[in-house]
Order: C-alpha cells, then sequence, then structure tokens
C-alpha cells in the first residue's frame, strides 16, 4: 500500500508539471506569435481553463484515492 501511495505522489505531480508547463508555452506562444490567436473566435486562454478544469479533477480523484490509502495504511 506504501509503495502505492508514493506511486501516487509521483502521479499527482506530474499531472501538475505537465499542467504548469503546458501553460507556459501556451503563454510564451501567444506572446511571441499574437497574429496566430487573432484569428481565433475564443480569447488564448480557453484551453488553458480547460486543461485547468480537467487537471483539477484529476488531481481531486487522486487525493481522494491517497487520502483512501492513507487511512488503510494507519
Amino acid at each position: 500500500m506504501k509503495k502505492l501511495y508514493n506511486i501516487l505522489k509521483i502521479v499527482l505531480l506530474c499531472f501538475i508539471g505537465v499542467f504548469i508547463g503546458s501553460s507556459i508555452y501556451q503563454y510564451h506562444d501567444y506572446k511571441t506569435h499574437p497574429d496566430i490567436y487573432v484569428s481565433q473566435s475564443a480569447p488564448w486562454y480557453v484551453s488553458i481553463e480547460i486543461r485547468g478544469i480537467l487537471t483539477a479533477i484529476i488531481v481531486m480523484a487522486i487525493l481522494i484515492t491517497m487520502w483512501i490509502i492513507k487511512k488503510k495504511i494507519k
């Protein structure tokens, strides 16, 4: 159980890291190529918001699973 808990912790940090990294990349891309984003009907940050919501849902599921495992370990 402790090994599974540690794996879930790593997966949790990976999801958060990928979200932060991709958000920084998209912001940098918007600043360097603003002409590409002018033609879109939605603002440039909408995909960041969608990824943020999905990441939050996944993170909450992992945290709940980690909490259940931690209760079983004790």
